[in-house]
């Protein structure tokens, strides 16, 4: 059966195989994998199940069908879809709630197990690792960068992005938005749909940026990818820039 390459790069190649994806394992997907069997069991439907790994040492899972990667910013510029998104991230916290990794249990860029008050959050809850059919998603992509953490850190994470805490030429231009984007309101809205105060979030938010660089920068230390090409590249210095930005915001807005 022949390979539909969807995503191509250089040391991260996915594809799909008829109703299956196959992707790169790294040395902490063993965890990853017993996350995704938990969410099989809770029946979570929103998430991919792992079907095993092939003979060429790559994960297996189910296709979830939809619009994702780029596409998904558009799917947030309305407010439909910044809610849905807030809603469909209390689902996963509540499915995974219980969870409960074995005591080996290994996260990129991480190395403790979870503290009280933690869960296991998924990291990387964008609106690019979204399976999206029109405004509502329907599929969560991309667990690698899963890890402890107190359960706004997921809330923030996705903040940043949907908020968004971006210039408005930026936000514009690159982002979908027809018009400055009234980013208080914004905030308001995915916490009230998540179902929490939106007290304190723009300080979470940076808080939340931090913790994500500083991951970046200790797997490029161990030489992981695409971390040491993100270090390279500048990539890392331009979000230390936008930590400044949401610094200054912060301070601006609280």
């Amino acid at each position: 059966m022949s390979e539909e390459i969807l995503q191509d790069d250089p040391h991260r190649r996915v594809v799909r195989i008829g109703d299956t994806v196959r992707r790169p394992t790294h040395a902490w997907s063993p965890t990853i994998h017993e996350l995704l069997k938990h969410l099989e069991n809770q029946n979570f439907p929103y998430a991919p199940r792992l079907l095993g790994i092939d003979d060429e040492g790559r994960e297996v899972l189910t296709y979830l069908d939809g619009a994702s990667g780029g596409d998904g910013w558009k799917r947030v510029v309305d407010e439909s879809g910044l809610t849905a998104m807030a809603r469909l991230l209390r689902e996963y916290h509540e499915a995974v709630r219980d969870f409960r990794p074995s005591a080996d249990a290994t996260w990129g860029g991480h190395t403790e197990p979870p503290r009280p008050g933690e869960l296991v959050c998924h990291g990387d809850f964008g609106p690019w690792n979204l399976v999206w059919r029109g405004a509502t998603p329907i599929g969560i992509l991309d667990w690698d960068y899963a890890w402890p953490r107190p359960p706004v850190h997921d809330v923030a994470y996705a903040l940043e992005f949907v908020t968004p805490f971006r210039t408005d030429r930026y936000s514009q231009e690159w982002l979908h938005h027809p018009a400055p984007p009234d980013r208080l309101r914004r905030v308001a809205l995915f916490a009230e749909a998540y179902g929490i105060a939106p007290d304190g979030l723009l300080q979470q938010v940076v808080d939340a940026q931090r913790a994500v660089w500083f991951r970046a920068r200790r797997l490029a230390a161990e030489g992981r990818e695409p971390q040491v090409t993100w270090q390279a590249n500048g990539s890392l210095d331009l979000a230390a820039q936008r930590i400044r930005w949401s610094e200054h915001f912060a301070r601006e807005n609280s």
